[in-house]
């Protein structure tokens, strides 16, 4: 059945016709699941999120989180989806069972996320964040810690956050002032300020546990001094019982443009000199560990991004479909009877762009996944590092080029609305203001593409891009075999072969020492790898979606176009595969194409920006 949320009928063309996830069941990790297991659980979380989360989320933009006497105060409708989200098990759904997980694949919860932020992201922050910090006790606590917080926190009785940012330090963690004084082998005090923490204070949980990198008296300055800490908000017995106040406070939350029902919180931890934690791994392996948090988080924004961009094109269809506004134009003057804005050009191309964009980045989301799923199940453990490499690699473009690609679908939703857009009678307007903080947070974009010209793209002495650009190539040549398809398969061999160039000049602008230069192409570069990805994503479900929609053809004997355009009006498996063939024609000739022009200004060694003089820019405003 349609919905306002995600294409379900794409989710599950993308899982098992592209990607063919079944075949992760012959892995031992995977091997007892099933595909009628697989459909029972995003069933289940579309429900959830149509019936549960969906409802809340106007209360979350309108109500939001408010800050009381030193306490954050959610929006009444939040409590039974929040409490909702561990009875179904969905904050332990990939975890091991051993630890109290279901052992899903990731490819499938990633399915399920973005129904939830589909349904209500701000309320879904909590949840996988508590994720998040429970996978790091996971990993890194002793066998202790892991029985003292684990149970509780995947069961969501617990929360959790994850406090890196600092007042003036941004997104600098080299300057963490935060001090850890050491009381005891495992236990320290903590003295500091937090700032911008997601979730960092609700009164859903009975306790919160933080997460919150700190330098131990003595240690150096620098990345190399910072460790990490379990710092819970109400102390915790051995027994796992709560004690009292652990001296956390939550002295204020931001105002933010959207997300509002997620409350983001300015902590400071031992003001009273009583606020203890434990050391979480070895002292020194701070950012390490905390690296391992913030990269699932980072692919957890492009899905959170993912999920807005979906529901504000399905919410931008339904209205086109229904609006009544203006004449045919093909009878000008000849009738005066109205009709839907559907039929008007211009919507359609909007829709078509927005449809396009929605079905490559979700491809392109579940592709990080798929990887990750292949790295957790490999036991050759030279194949498991160039599997975890590829997720190091699509990290960044996901959680930057789905989030900057969003704010520019939920903008155009807000186009086919209108007038109606931009008022806060239709909810097209709050997913753009809530899809923005994805481009900000966990990493600026900015941050994004220098990761990813500095780090990724010469990684494993490039094989990793070089295995990319070979997937692409593999890709063309099978769509070669369709006559038909000729014209597209020219145009992202043309965009593969100048991804290819712009990365060989990039690369020697490092080479030749010109560092800042290079980083000035980074945001460009990281957006034509996106659009090339994208590119090849359709390419490769064209080829599958022609041949399926000729089948279906073929067994109704629809041989004329009148006859096939027919059967398309008529069966919904038509109608998405037909649906599939002009997505993806559509992105390969009207959008790609412009992916060459940025190559050619990547490649133009003009450097203004690095020139121009700062007082040049325009004139100093005293403070």
């Amino acid at each position: 059945m349609a919905n306002l949320l995600v294409d379900k009928r794409d989710v599950d063309f993308v899982l098992y016709e592209y990607f063919d996830i079944l075949k992760l069941t012959e892995k031992k990790k995977f091997e007892d699941f099933s595909k009628e297991e697989f459909d029972m659980v995003l069933d289940q979380a579309l429900k959830f999120s149509e019936n549960d989360l969906a409802p809340t989320n106007e209360d979350g933009d309108r109500i939001g989180a408010k800050w009381e006497d030193g306490k954050v105060i959610l929006p009444e409708s939040f409590r039974d989806p929040l409490k909702a989200f561990g009875d179904g098990g969905w904050i332990s759904a990939v975890d091991d069972p051993e630890v109290g997980g279901q052992g899903l694949p990731m490819v499938v919860f990633t399915a399920a996320n973005e129904m939830f932020n589909a349904g209500n992201s701000a309320l879904t922050l909590y949840a996988g964040l508590t994720h998040g910090a429970s996978m790091l006790i996971e990993m890194f606590g002793t066998d202790e810690q892991k029985e003292k917080y684990l149970e509780k926190m995947y069961s969501f009785d617990w929360g959790g956050t994850m406090c890196l940012t600092e007042p003036g330090a941004g997104s600098d963690l080299a300057h963490v002032s935060t001090k850890a004084i050491k009381v005891d082998e495992k236990n320290y005090k903590i003295v500091g300020q937090k700032i911008f923490i997601t979730g960092g204070d609700q009164d859903v949980t009975e306790n919160i546990i933080h997460p919150v990198l700190a330098r131990i008296e003595g240690d150096p300055e620098g990345i190399k001094g910072i460790s990490i800490f379990i710092v819970p908000k109400i102390k915790v017995n051995d027994d796992r019982s709560l004690g009292g106040s652990n001296d956390v406070i939550c002295s204020g939350i931001e105002h933010k443009m959207g997300i509002k029902g997620s409350s983001t919180c300015q902590l400071s931890f031992g003001d009273n000199d009583n606020c203890v934690g434990e050391l979480l791994g070895k002292p020194g392996q701070g950012i390490m560990i905390m690296f391992m948090m913030m990269n699932e988080e980072r692919l957890n924004v492009g899905i959170q991004a993912l999920g807005l961009s979906s529901t504000a094109y399905l919410h931008a269809l339904n209205y086109a479909r229904e609006r009544l506004q203006g004449t045919d134009i093909t009878k000008k003057g000849k009738s005066i009877e109205l009709v839907p804005i559907i039929e008007h050009p211009d919507i359609r191309r909007n829709l078509l762009w927005m449809k396009s964009y929605v079905e490559g980045l979700r491809a392109l989301n579940y592709y990080a996944a798929l990887y990750i799923d292949k790295r957790n199940s490999e036991t050759d453990e030279s194949l498991k590092k160039f599997y975890g490499g590829m997720v190091e690699f699509l990290t960044p473009i996901c959680k930057a080029y789905t989030s900057d690609m969003s704010y520019e679908i939920c903008e155009q939703a807000i186009q086919v609305y209108g007038g109606y857009g931009y008022c806060g009678d239709y909810p097209v307007e709050q997913y753009a203001r809530d899809t923005k903080i994805a481009s900000i947070y966990e990493g600026t974009n900015g941050i994004q593409a220098v990761d990813l010209v500095s780090r990724k793209l010469g990684m494993a002495k490039g094989e990793i891009f070089k295995f990319l650009v070979g997937e692409i190539e593999k890709t063309i040549d099978d769509a070669t075999k369709n006559t038909s398809l000729t014209k597209y398969v020219n145009i992202v061999k043309n965009a593969k072969d100048n991804m290819v160039k712009a990365a060989t000049h990039l690369t020697g602008l490092f080479t030749n020492g010109q560092v800042p230069e290079a980083f000035l192409s980074a945001t460009p570069f990281l957006d034509i790898v996106g659009e090339t990805l994208l590119g090849w994503i359709h390419l490769g479900q064209l080829v599958i979606a022609e041949k399926k929609l000729n089948e279906i053809f073929e067994s109704k004997n629809a041989k004329t176009d009148d006859e096939k355009m027919s059967l398309i009006k008529e069966d919904k498996e038509s109608a998405f595969y037909s649906g599939k063939v002009h997505s993806a024609k559509f992105f390969i000739t009207k959008i790609l194409p412009i992916q060459e022009a940025k190559v050619k200004t990547l490649m133009d060694d003009e450097f203004s920006a690095l020139e121009i003089d700062d007082l040049s820019f325009g004139e100093e405003v005293p403070s």
